[in-house]
């Protein structure tokens, strides 16, 4: 497989293949095709005697400066090099990978001028596992992601570090390994590889394909954890969610009834002998609040995929010659979402938590020992997993707090509205990483329960998610070291494995 950079916007799916899985691209023969007319025009411009920002005059601040033809391939090795200025920890190689694959398709549309080999270049570094070492500080996410990209455009040109195979070296060695040719840049180049929101699209691409996986996941957790707690399945009944049409809701609910269809643990207390009126908020409002994080998703994606068709730069050129200024690199768009996701995440993981509690609470878990301990006070059984759950929940809640409420003025005030989409992305990243481990805790105690309620069989469906993470994880018992245990059933959840063994059952969950 290849995929094949065009004109047209790549889909999500394509990101996250070359970005996770090294899946090659290629550019296509349209593309080169468009690169090549607009360099045509940047060229003219080159010559001619007028300033033209980002052709022959400084940038930012230092717009009003002509730039002689002597200095412009200086101007844009200058511009390349003073803002790979990034700090801190090295950057995922799946997010650098992915905002280079974005910048390349970019400059596929023809709109940023640059020349086909500069366009070849990026193609090739992906092509060969070279992974530019960008770092976590130095983007305000407008105009774009400057410092992140410029870190990738100083490999292209042979310069600052990379990683290949793990090993971080010199571009320049990596680049002269693999055959590659460093890039001389050329008028409007360096400007044109460094201006765009392809790191915080890119982190979003990723970040919303995880979340689908374990907005599914949480209905498989919330389903065993009704069940495990003798709840019932009545108020995710179909005529009730329609009460409320919200398109999510109606769909975690109908994981719901997937997931608990024929589940003998539920039948056991149907029927007029049963004295519980209703089930608390965590059990049954759980398709109303996984509901709300699916449509925030929804929308974000939306939002992922009109940016995927975006073509950031500044200035661009238009289809019909022109070379203008604008202000689309600003992420206000992209941050935006990139936060209404983090609080999802955080209620999702707030809800899941509540769950995991009240199957440690004798008080009201119905019948269970507490803590779930094969010998209370001899025995802990899960109580300190609950506190794990509790410490990432309460570091979730603070990353849901809005990075895209702030703007830090820069360039001398030419620069005076940020969008903060870079930070809001970071954070992101870390809160679904945060949920998918407490999810995995979720599941963990609903299992254990779920065994302590034979001789009463629990649904198939989640019959199948308690037996495949049997597979790694033993059932209830004398205490053991529980971290070991935690991690495995957290890489069963973020790996698929849960989601594959309920789908093996009630077929495709949505």
């Amino acid at each position: 497989m290849t995929v094949v950079v065009g004109v047209g916007a790549l889909s999500a799916d394509e990101v996250v293949s070359v970005a996770r899985r090294g899946t090659p691209v290629a550019l296509a023969p349209e593309a080169l095709k468009e690169i090549a007319r607009s360099r045509e025009v940047i060229q003219a411009l080159a010559d001619d005697a007028k300033p033209h920002y980002g052709v022959s005059t400084g940038f930012g601040a230092l717009a009003t400066r002509h730039i002689p033809t002597a200095l412009r391939a200086q101007l844009q090795r200058s511009l390349v090099r003073s803002h790979a200025a990034g700090s801190g920890p090295e950057v995922e190689r799946e997010v650098v990978r992915a905002l280079m694959l974005l910048r390349l398709s970019t400059l596929a549309t023809g709109r940023t001028g640059v020349r086909t080999q500069t366009a070849e270049a990026y193609a090739a570094l992906l092509n060969a596992g070279i992974t530019p070492v960008v770092h976590e500080y130095g983007s305000l996410g407008c105009s774009g992601d400057l410092a992140p990209l410029a870190h990738c455009a100083l490999a292209v040109m042979g310069e600052g570090e990379v990683r290949t195979d793990g090993v971080r070296g010199p571009a320049a060695e990596a680049l002269a390994d693999a055959g590659i040719t460093p890039v001389v840049l050329e008028e409007k180049e360096g400007l044109a590889l460094i201006n765009g929101t392809d790191g915080m699209l890119g982190m979003l691409v990723l970040a919303a394909h995880d979340l689908r996986l374990l907005l599914r996941t949480a209905d498989i957790a919330a389903a065993m954890s009704v069940e495990g707690q003798l709840g019932t399945d009545a108020v995710f009944a179909a005529d009730l969610q329609a009460l409320r049409p919200h398109p999510g809701q109606g769909d975690s609910a109908g994981n719901l009834r997937a997931l608990l269809a024929d589940s003998a643990i539920v039948a056991s207390h149907k029927g007029p002998e049963c004295t519980r009126v209703q089930d608390a908020y965590s059990l049954r409002c759980s398709p109303q609040v996984h509901g709300t994080a699916r449509d925030t998703l929804t929308h974000a994606e939306l939002v992922a995929s009109r940016e995927l068709a975006g073509a950031v730069d500044n200035p661009v050129v238009t289809l019909d010659g022109r070379v203008e200024s604008n202000g689309n690199f600003h992420g206000a768009p992209v941050a935006a979402v990139l936060d209404f996701l983090a609080i999802s995440v955080a209620d999702l993981a707030s809800i899941s938590e509540r769950r995991t509690d009240r199957f440690l609470d004798p008080a009201r878990n119905r019948g269970l020992n507490a803590f779930l301990a094969d010998d209370p006070g001899v025995d802990s059984g899960h109580m300190i997993a609950q506190y794990t759950q509790a410490a990432i929940v309460s570091e979730l809640k603070r990353l849901a707090v809005p990075a895209s409420t702030d703007s830090i003025p820069s360039s001398a005030m030419q620069e005076d509205h940020v969008s903060m989409g870079w930070s809001a992305a970071r954070k992101l990243r870390r809160a679904i990483d945060g949920l998918g481990r407490v999810l995995a805790v979720e599941i963990f105690t609903a299992a254990r329960a779920l065994d302590l309620r034979a001789p009463l069989s629990p649904a198939p469906a989640t019959a199948a998610v308690r037996d495949g993470l049997r597979e790694t994880v033993d059932g209830p018992g004398t205490d053991r070291w529980l971290a070991p245990e935690i991690e495995a059933t957290v890489q069963y959840v973020t790996s698929g494995r849960a989601l594959a063994a309920a789908e093996s059952v009630t077929g495709p969950l949505v």
